[in-house]
């Protein structure tokens, strides 16, 4: 190859084949600063699986079903952080519409660290509150290197405020298609048969303008299943969901990409153009575009332009169940 090739982050190999681009993703870049919250329900209907408190806890031995779970959860929220922190809070307490912040936990903090539930037990199920703090606490974590949010919200039961959410939902993707907030996803796990599926629905399948999906939800019909599905749910949620566009040297679109950004990225460019741009979750990778091999165009075969749609895939994520939105 003439010259010196560059392969730039976050691509692992570019080749060129006449007009033809074939670049392969080295790994995922929408979850590079990424910054990660959990939000743990707070209201009463919880109180029997934090166990017994005060004077009952000394009665009987006191069995948590929520700590161990949130401790799993912890940790493996903390490895996707840009940080290794992770802002942690009970939601839907005292009146079913405050959050009690716990603190920014990292994943070792989180083995031992302990859980007992909220101070205050909440009345209702409101979660307008938990969307209003993630927010401002993207708006603060962006002046200091975050690109992108997600919000982890854990609930038992049937949501007060849906259309309070949607509305609110609404005016975050605008403001995300303004360029005032970064892009966000919120995980909405449902645990137990007390959960509004279809409440969870009209929220999860909800699409915006310029955004698509903010939300994907599951339900786990135990609380030990709950750590394992958010998970699978994050992992699915944040394996170079949020689709791209790639951009010529003048800052022409070559391809838009929908939905989901393959881990092997394939457009034609003008025979002139020597590099191009990928666009993914407000970011921006350029890549010069290497000279194409003397030996790469025959006649008779171009087996080197399949080659790299054999390449591994772009993130390290594992295989995992699907998830609805």
């Amino acid at each position: 190859m003439a010259g010196h090739e560059v392969i730039v982050r976050p691509f692992s190999d570019v080749h060129r084949t006449g007009n033809k681009v074939v670049a392969t993703l080295l790994h995922d870049p929408t979850v590079e600063g990424l910054d990660v919250a959990l939000y743990m329900d707070g209201s009463a209907s919880m109180e029997n699986e934090y166990g017994p408190r005060g004077v009952l806890a000394k009665l009987a031995p006191v069995k948590n079903q929520v700590e161990p779970q949130m401790r799993w959860m912890l940790e493996y929220l903390a490895s996707k952080d840009r940080d290794g922190k992770v802002r942690v809070a009970y939601w839907a307490t005292s009146d079913g519409a405050q959050l009690e912040l716990v603190g920014d936990l990292t994943g070792p903090e989180a083995k031992d660290y302990r859980f007992p539930g909220p101070k205050f037990y909440g009345k209702a199920t409101v979660m307008l509150p938990v969307l209003r703090d993630f927010v401002a606490h993207m708006k603060q974590q962006i002046q200091v290197g975050a690109k992108r949010g997600l919000a982890v919200i854990i609930t038992d039961s049937q949501i007060s405020d849906p259309n309070d959410v949607r509305a609110y939902a609404t005016q975050v993707a605008k403001e995300i298609v303004a360029g005032r907030l970064p892009r966000m996803n919120f995980v909405f796990v449902g645990v137990g048969s007390s959960v509004d599926e279809e409440q969870m629905e009209d929220i999860s399948h909800e699409t915006y303008p310029g955004v698509g999906h903010l939300w994907c939800h599951r339900i786990a019909d135990r609380l030990e299943e709950m750590a394992e599905l958010v998970a699978v749910l994050v992992d699915d949620t944040m394996t170079v969901a949020a689709g791209g566009t790639i951009y010529d040297e003048g800052g022409k679109i070559l391809k838009a990409y929908e939905g989901r950004l393959p881990a092997v990225l394939e457009f034609e460019v003008p025979s002139t153009c020597k590099a191009f741009t990928l666009e993914v979750a407000g970011q921006r990778f350029t890549q010069p575009i290497p000279e194409e091999h003397e030996d790469e165009h025959h006649d008779e075969q171009e087996e080197p332009a399949s080659e790299p749609v054999s390449a591994p895939a772009a993130s390290p994520a594992r295989s995992h169940r699907g998830h609805r939105h």
